[in-house]
């Protein structure tokens, strides 16, 4: 029986995606030598924002555009942040079955926070761990060891819920179950190169992966 659900957060749980590549687009016009443009900032979001901002410029000193970044996030957050559907009544039928949930992402706090609040699923979740609580980010099981330490669980009653290949190979090196999400931008051909354990199309179809019954209304 599966005690323990740990999910990413952007792309998976919460769709944060056009609010991603907006914001990469605001902070980084005429930042690169060639434009960087939605197909470049798609496959590489998962990644830690300091990572990514050296990728795309191919320089170290990237402070200046993570402030720039996060000022237009913040200031766009509520506009364009939603829930996936059915994910706040799936997290709410794994918290009244005393399944413990948490969030491992490489996002900072503050946003994290923010997503989970403006979505009304903060109340579910009994820890978080950021890319603030860290020294190594996904794919690298740090994260996620932190989780289920804190939760009192162990990765063989445990699963790891993402949208991309980071948190597959997290699950993998944590030694706890995968499970990828479909409605991932990076689409399913992509999550299906990792082999996660499992592939929803749905949230509900976690619910069955946990051990519990899918009887419950789609929201």
């Amino acid at each position: 029986m599966i005690q323990t659900v740990l999910f990413d957060l952007d792309g998976t749980i919460v769709d944060t995606n056009e609010l991603i590549v907006q914001s990469f687009l605001h902070s980084l016009e005429g930042e690169t030598a060639e434009p960087v443009g939605r197909e470049l900032i798609i496959p590489n979001m998962g990644r830690p924002l300091v990572e990514q901002m050296e990728f795309f410029t191919g320089k170290k000193e990237v402070e200046e555009l993570i402030k720039k970044y996060r000022a237009f996030n913040l200031s766009k957050h509520d506009e364009l942040v939603k829930e996936f559907p059915n994910v706040r009544v799936v997290m709410q039928k794994l918290h009244e079955n005393g399944i413990k949930i948490g969030i491992v992402t490489s996002k900072i706090r503050q946003t994290t926070l923010m997503g989970l609040k403006l979505c009304g699923l903060d109340e579910f979740v009994s820890t978080i761990v950021t890319v603030e609580d860290v020294k190594e980010a996904k794919p690298h099981p740090e994260g996620i060891i932190a989780a289920l330490k804190v939760l009192g669980g162990t990765p063989d009653q445990a699963v790891m819920v993402g949208d991309s290949h980071y948190d597959i190979e997290a699950a993998k090196n944590a030694g706890v179950t995968s499970v990828g999400v479909t409605w991932s931008w990076k689409g399913r051909a992509y999550l299906e190169e990792y082999n996660p354990d499992h592939l929803i199309d749905d949230m509900f179809d976690l619910l069955p992966i946990v051990g519990l019954t899918s009887d419950v209304d789609a929201h």
